[in-house]
């Protein structure tokens, strides 16, 4: 399956989120929405840039912005860590890889001398009409949330 191309319609998906509903990317259409893809719940990293875009949420919100986070964790793992973190935005669970399949975010990765599949930290911005506008891949945690907002506010 080939890469999301900027300029063009973002991939649809529909996946469950952390408070026991279903987001789907076609609801949400009206509003510019940020997907960003993590390796894993409760992770140095990963809590971090949560903390950040969680920092940042009412900028996201007054900009007519939706925040929601994409990860291979379980619905029940992404609650807690909603909870412990205190996330004021929706973690989306893709076990089955399928959605980071489809924004091709699953890299090989080498970690204690193994090779092995994970989450390369991405993030897409799409626009209200379901266009992607912009990505970034290969993502540092630290102050990537404030890139994201500003490039929302550019819109």
């Amino acid at each position: 399956m080939s890469a999301p191309v900027p300029g063009k319609a973002a991939p649809d998906f529909s996946l469950p989120d952390s408070s026991g509903g279903t987001f789907r990317l076609r609801d949400a259409r009206g509003g510019i929405v940020v997907l960003y893809f993590y390796p894993r719940d409760n992770t140095p990293g990963c809590t971090l840039e949560g903390q950040q875009f969680q920092q940042l949420l009412a900028g996201f919100r007054r900009a007519g912005a939706s925040v929601h986070g994409i990860s291979r964790d379980s619905v029940v793992s992404h609650r807690r860590f909603c909870e412990r973190q205190g996330f004021g935005f929706e973690l989306l669970a893709d076990e089955d890889e399928t959605v980071c399949r489809r924004y091709d975010v699953i890299r090989e990765k080498h970690m204690y001398g193994r090779k092995l599949l994970g989450i390369e930290r991405s993030s897409f911005l799409i626009d209200a009409r379901g266009v992607l506008r912009q990505e970034w891949r290969k993502v540092r945690a630290d102050g990537h949330a404030k890139a994201v907002l500003e490039a929302v506010k550019a819109l």
